[in-house]
């Protein structure tokens, strides 16, 4: 049996944010208890996960990871200021959100078909969701924490507004990158992946959200025992195959 060492690399740096992670639930209190950055930070984690893996399975791994991480990121912010009834951001807010998650499809897309191909999807994306911000469809639109998964109707219009977009966007990116013969499938993949992605996420975040705010206290501690055992597994991994006398290459 043979190991690669990136896939290695990959489970132990898995390991140690898991660690990490765990550390800061274990920390609850210290890190400020109900109205702490935790809450945000669940927010991240939950959505970045959701989101990574679905764009993950549908376009590759390396796709998922780097979309995955703008989504928490932006996502965890976004709906930390809505559940505070924060005021309607501004345009500069907007643009900010945008492109990070513009910049990670931009990466995304970029491993996958060429850094033309990624650049030009990034800038699309960016524009195209400034454009929906300024019209209304955010993700938080319709925001309402709920026990259960709930889809609204100006939450799947705007799954299907995002899917048209990218595809469009998807589209172009190939045409700019002189990848005319795989256009159109290349469109219509990206945009079915991600307006179905859009839209199984956001039947979910009723649910994702009523659980940030109302997990005890004695859960979050439970929960970072466990993320720093998993953690310790995963590190322990690189050891139990040298003992093993596994092949690394």
């Amino acid at each position: 049996m043979i190991i690669d060492t990136h896939t290695l690399a990959l489970v132990s740096i898995t390991g140690s944010s898991l660690d990490v992670l765990g550390a800061l639930y274990l920390a609850y209190d210290l890190l400020g208890g109900e109205h702490g950055p935790l809450r945000t930070l669940t927010r991240g984690v939950t959505y970045g996960a959701l989101f990574g893996g679905g764009y993950g399975l549908a376009l590759g791994p390396v796709f998922g990871l780097a979309s995955g991480v703008a989504h928490g990121i932006t996502l965890a912010w976004e709906f930390s200021r809505a559940s505070r009834r924060r005021p309607k951001p501004g345009f500069w807010y907007d643009t900010a959100m945008s492109a990070i998650r513009g910049g990670g499809f931009a990466l995304g897309a970029a491993y996958l078909y060429g850094g033309t191909f990624g650049a030009t999807f990034g800038a699309l994306s960016t524009v195209g969701q400034v454009i929906a911000y300024r019209a209304g469809i955010r993700p938080t639109i319709d925001y309402q924490p709920a026990t259960r998964p709930r889809l609204t109707k100006h939450q799947f219009l705007a799954a299907v507004n995002r899917t048209v977009g990218y595809a469009v966007a998807g589209s172009i990116s190939a045409l700019t990158a002189h990848q005319r013969a795989s256009a159109l499938s290349v469109g219509v993949k990206a945009g079915l992946a991600i307006g179905v992605v859009t839209a199984i996420s956001s039947a979910f975040t009723p649910f994702i959200e009523w659980m940030a705010d109302h997990v005890p206290e004695k859960r979050m501690g439970v929960l970072g025992v466990g993320l720093i055992l998993i953690g310790f597994a995963l590190q322990s991994v690189q050891y139990w195959l040298a003992l093993l006398d596994v092949s690394v290459r």
